[in-house]
């Protein structure tokens, strides 16, 4: 018996075998694995490659990788490289690549640089988990030119972000005021290069490499790995603007990092904080702003914003609040058409207006909650008084004619109080707040096709009135009551009211003019046609609804 010849493998090299340990644990985790030396050029691929490119591992040695990259990332893909070379790694980015039939999906990035390779980095990507979410489950909505997502959508993210990461994590404010110039030195394309690159640079620096929004133009927010130097930041966005600018001058940068303490909040609470300080840093404005001093207070606002908000959720719970009514009076008739509901706090001072409270509420995204109880306040108000045939109308925030649970829970008392539908209206209120028309105006017609009216309020109040108008089925309109004065103090006031009275007939809306309080101001809205009014001429708003009936109403003479 003759032995048989031993092939024996070529002996591998401790790198070999150390690129194979790596390549084995990459996969634990990605589609495609790229070797990239530091020209940013591809020496090994592996992976389901032909799917994201179209093109085998091979085919892609020699290429660079942001050759890979689609066109609206490629900025992004530079950045991202960029930063690898500073930190040695990246984590979580999120590119799409050109794929056989165009851009793919977002892909999740990571990279790795291995000095042993020569400094070569290890990019892994993969096809799954690369769209973030928000604490409901909601997809994050982004820019589509810039990527950042979009104030309330980033807050719910850094939420999550910065209670995951504990003190690794910071947030970062970024002001650059004059933005806005250079913009108007720019035209269409140039904008959109620039909203791009500003947005792949914030991105690239974030925590998970999406972690960045635009609150306002020229202000930016990020969360990011602590540690992270503001003023590298500041001089590296600065050049982003220099080099797109035709002047060359660009824009001054400045940011200011505070550690955001969650204080053992929910992500959904802290997201509420967190919307409550983007809306103060883009409505704070002024010459003197100082973002340096509007960081040092920003965990107080959060703290505060905390306290507000677990205050109201009690107010809420326990039903500690009262209905404040006010009649809204037929003008030719004097009879009181329907009583409008208004909350009065129990436990605020008797001078403080409800309206901040209500404010509060719309930024942090409660008021949804505040709205749902004031409906079931008025229903068991009306419970036992529904024989007197008052008739309330409850408000609905423009925010929460958007909000799903809302929609299921105000449905669900509806239908277990379907005699409401005699008793109740519903008044639309912060109607500049509507985003999306058609979805308001199914909303609005479920209401109306259950046998209750729907009064659009603010009307007059900004230019986007008559498109709501076109887009919105309603049965009333209440004309703002800014609007009703500056008509009664301006020479064609008279002639344009008319006119909007006569055009909301012809379509068959009544109308209701707010701030009606002196008897001038009632012959006025009465002459141009309007059907109802409002004002303290018939009364300041009440707790006891009886006291209009005891003291009268006054005559509506002229």
């Amino acid at each position: 018996m003759t032995d048989q010849p031993t092939t024996v493998a070529p002996a591998r090299s401790a790198q070999q075998k150390d690129r194979e340990r790596f390549v084995a644990f990459a996969f634990c985790w990605a589609d495609v694995l790229l070797e990239i030396d530091r020209d940013g050029v591809i020496v090994y691929a592996a992976g389901t490659t032909p799917t994201f490119t179209g093109k085998t591992p091979d085919k892609l040695i020699g290429t660079t990788f942001v050759e890979l990259v689609a066109d609206p990332d490629k900025a992004l893909a530079r950045e991202l490289v960029a930063v690898a070379a500073k930190r040695g790694r990246i984590d979580d980015a999120t590119v799409r690549l050109t794929g056989p039939n165009g851009p793919t999906s977002p892909l999740a990035l990571a990279g790795y640089r291995l000095t042993d390779f020569d400094g070569h980095y290890f990019f892994a990507l993969r096809s799954t988990g690369a769209t973030a979410a928000g604490p409901d489950g909601r997809k994050l909505q982004r820019d589509q030119t810039s990527g950042l997502y979009a104030g309330e959508d980033f807050a719910s993210l850094a939420a999550q972000r910065l209670k995951a990461a504990g003190d690794k994590a910071e947030l970062t404010l970024i002001s650059m005021p004059e933005m806005a110039a250079l913009r108007d030195r720019l035209d269409e394309d140039t904008r959109n290069s620039l909203a791009g690159t500003l947005g792949a640079a914030l991105r690239a620096n974030s925590f998970g490499g999406d972690s960045a929004t635009e609150i306002a133009d020229g202000r930016y927010a990020i969360v990011h790995e602590s540690g992270m130097d503001p003023r590298a930041l500041e001089q590296h966005l600065a050049q982003v603007t220099r080099e797109i600018d035709p002047t060359g001058k660009g824009v001054t940068a400045e940011a200011a990092t505070v550690d955001v303490k969650d204080g053992g909040l929910s992500d959904g609470d802290l997201a509420n904080g967190l919307v409550h300080v983007i809306n103060q840093f883009r409505e704070t404005k002024g010459t003197d702003f100082s973002l340096t001093s509007f960081a040092s207070n920003l965990n107080s606002m959060v703290d505060q914003a905390t306290k507000t908000m677990q205050g109201f959720r009690k107010v809420l719970g326990e039903a500690s609040f009262d209905i404040a009514f006010h009649p809204i009076v037929d003008v030719k008739g004097g009879r009181v058409h329907h009583y409008e509901a208004l909350v009065r706090f129990q436990d605020a001072p008797a001078d403080e207006s409800p309206f901040k409270m209500i404010t509060f509420a719309e930024d942090v995204g409660l008021i949804w909650h505040f709205d749902l109880a004031m409906a079931k306040k008025v229903v068991e108000w009306l419970q036992p008084r529904r024989a007197n045939k008052y008739k309330i109308a409850v408000n609905i925030s423009g925010q929460s004619i958007a909000n799903p649970s809302y929609h299921a829970e105000l449905f669900a008392l509806l239908e277990a109080n379907p005699w409401t539908n005699e008793n109740m209206l519903f008044e639309i209120t912060e109607s500049a707040r509507i985003a999306d028309l058609a979805d308001a105006n199914h909303f609005f017609q479920t209401l109306r096709d259950k046998g209750y009216e729907v009064c659009l309020d603010d009307f007059g109040a900004g230019a986007a009135s008559f498109q709501y108008l076109a887009s919105l089925d309603v049965d009333v309109v209440k004309l703002d009551g800014s609007a009703v004065k500056n008509a009664l103090a301006a020479k064609k006031g008279r002639a344009f009211l008319t006119a909007l009275t006569k055009l909301c007939k012809d379509i068959g809306v009544e109308t209701v003019a707010e701030m009606v309080d002196d008897q001038e101001t009632l012959n006025f809205v009465r002459d141009c046609g309007v059907d109802f009014a409002q004002g303290y001429l018939f009364g300041k708003p009440a707790i006891d609804i009886t006291v209009f009936a005891k003291t009268g109403l006054p005559r509506l003479g002229r």
